[in-house]
């Protein structure tokens, strides 16, 4: 079992920052792919980014492509999602989510998923 843990959302204006961390705990977090994904009311849930195991990939959604960055700290079993230049409709509730070995732009193909964190950007 993996427990995963959001923190760092908030109300934030457009063109502003917010940094959210995953923290988690339980099995090996060094052998998970970590990814987060959003979901915004009315819509299903997106992907947003991902990050190999060794922290050596990574991957993001065109439309957070040079705005956002992932990244993790094995040695705190810790991942974050810097997030710059926020926009309206980055407005979502964020999850991160842990997947055995290599990750995956599908949300289905994820384990484990914490509760979520939620992010609006006003205009």
């Amino acid at each position: 079992q993996v427990q995963l843990v959001e923190s760092g959302g908030g109300l934030v204006q457009a063109g502003g920052s917010l940094r959210l961390s995953c923290a988690a705990s339980g099995r090996t977090f060094s052998s998970y792919a970590m990814g987060w994904f959003r979901q915004a009311p009315g819509k299903e849930r997106e992907f947003v980014a991902l990050i190999s195991w060794r922290g050596s990939d990574t991957y993001y959604a065109d439309s957070v492509k040079g705005r956002f960055t992932i990244s993790r700290d094995n040695a705190k079993s810790t991942v974050y999602l810097q997030m710059n230049s926020l926009k309206p409709e980055d407005t979502a509730v964020y999850y991160c989510a842990a997947r055995w070995n290599s990750g995956s732009y599908s949300s289905y193909d994820y384990d484990y998923w914490g509760q979520g964190t939620q992010v609006t950007v006003s205009s």
